[in-house]
């Protein structure tokens, strides 16, 4: 049967609450595969260097195999009482060959052996929320592709702006999120150095090839320090930050839609299938998954909080405080990734109400273009914006629209008005002097579509 680790050194059975106060199993288990992986990686170094007679190795590589293969059919029965998925999985491996198992754990901690698992897993992670987040911006590229001759109000301070073509906004979020790829980009890099081979916290005297573990685990270097290695979880920060502003994004994004889909403004039309009713009140079309995007971004940022603060006043090396980091991790994980996914579906199925966004990109959302005319016509940026806010001010009094003003009423402000300013007066045209790159005209949108088309590796 097999016993606790550390059994030898006790005089009394552990007792029932503390087993289950410390257990970890019930959710680092989903780490198992990545400790089998390593376990592999781990037999081979350990065979290499002679601790692990042939038929060892080759008992052990084959009995975890089996057990890789019952842990995917969820055949395993893991026990609390083991504390951990390394120990439950280090027990299975003993129950099935014998005390060979046992030389598993030689030339190793569970300190090195899970903050590898733990990279391990991270590394996958960062790929699947990477290829989420080109599958959204790609979905946002199609959406600017789609809706480039649409011209629409921006907001700032929630309040009307200036006209920019609906692509503008699209691509702005596109942008957002090519950064955040970036982040995670950092993140993996920080998580690609191989904790194992660095013991308790010392480092181990075994001639493991580290080098060789690194390899087998597909690290692209090792750590250099075995007490910073066994202790470090600022990886896991810079992936919860990673996730954190991502998720500030989506929230940010989900806000927009929101509004837009209220009755209202009734921008845009979400399709029937993503979203949901009342109980009580026939009528209503509720944005829940875009409510609980924007409101998933809480635990996000909590689960980094958490962490955060677990680390700030640990002493040097191990500590069992750390233990509290999976949550976390495995919770922004899923969170996000469950969130983007969302995000991409509302992208997809959304459709623009072109005649309503087109109508409420005019009127006073040009009277910087009639500011910008006047200082074409010699007359300095502060005057004309006086004169051009002396416009606004009529416009609102006299219930009109800019648009409808006449010649004579113009030259009420100023004598520089001539025929000519009826030619800036729409927001079509207005969105097209923009022409500096990264603005809101066509031309400039076309560019940078295919800029972005090129960077997302999408044919032409």
């Amino acid at each position: 049967m097999f016993k606790k680790a550390w059994e030898g050194r006790f005089s009394e059975e552990t007792d029932k609450f503390v087993e289950e106060f410390t257990e970890s199993v019930s959710f680092d288990k989903r780490l198992a595969i990545y400790d089998i992986i390593q376990n592999k990686a781990h037999a081979k170094a350990l065979y290499k260097a002679g601790v692990l007679k042939e038929e060892e190795f080759k008992n052990i590589f084959k009995a975890l195999e089996e057990i890789e293969r019952d842990i995917k059919e969820g055949k395993i029965n893991w026990k609390k009482e083991y504390e951990d998925v390394h120990m439950n999985i280090e027990a299975e491996l003993i129950n099935r060959i014998g005390k060979a198992g046992g030389k598993i754990h030689t030339a190793r901690s569970r300190n090195d052996q899970v903050a590898t698992d733990v990279k391990l897993y991270i590394k996958e992670n960062i790929k699947e929320i990477k290829d989420l987040l080109r599958r959204l911006r790609i979905e946002l590229i199609k959406k600017a592709e789609k809706y480039v001759d649409v011209v629409m109000p921006s907001y700032t301070h929630l309040q009307k702006a200036q006209p920019i073509r609906v692509s503008l906004y699209f691509l702005s979020f596109r942008e957002a999120f090519l950064y955040d790829s970036l982040r995670f980009s950092n993140a993996y890099v920080v998580s690609d150095s191989m904790p194992l081979g660095s013991g308790a916290v010392s480092g181990i005297d075994f001639p493991i090839d580290r080098y060789l573990t690194a390899d087998e685990l597909n690290f692209s270097k090792i750590t250099r320090n075995s007490m910073y290695a066994t202790s470090d979880r600022d990886f896991i920060l810079d992936f919860l930050y990673a996730c954190a502003v991502t998720g500030m994004h989506l929230s940010r994004l989900a806000e927009d839609l929101i509004i837009w889909a209220s009755e209202e403004f009734s921008f845009i039309n979400l399709p029937d299938r993503l979203c949901t009713g009342s109980s009580i009140m026939p009528q209503k079309k509720n944005p829940d998954v875009l409510e609980l995007v924007r409101g998933k971004t809480g635990r996000l940022y909590g689960n980094l909080l958490n962490l955060m603060t677990v680390l700030k006043g640990l002493p040097s090396a191990y500590n069992r405080d750390l233990q509290e980091d999976k949550e976390p991790l495995f919770d922004s994980s899923d969170t996000l990734k469950s969130s983007i996914f969302a995000v991409i579906k509302i992208i997809e199925g959304m459709e623009i109400n072109e005649e309503r966004v087109s109508k409420e990109a005019g009127n006073l959302l040009l009277i910087t273009d009639v500011a910008n005319y006047l200082v074409g016509k010699g007359i300095p940026f502060r005057e004309a914006h006086a004169i051009a806010g002396n416009i606004a001010m009529y416009v609102i009094k006299e219930h009109k629209r800019l648009e409808e003003l006449s010649l004579e009423e113009f030259k009420n402000f100023s004598p520089a008005f001539s025929e000519d300013i009826f030619e800036i007066l729409s927001p079509q045209k207005v969105a097209d002097r923009r022409t500096s790159f990264g603005g809101t005209s066509k031309e400039s949108i076309l560019n940078y579509i295919e800029i972005a088309k090129r960077e997302e590796g999408i044919s032409p």
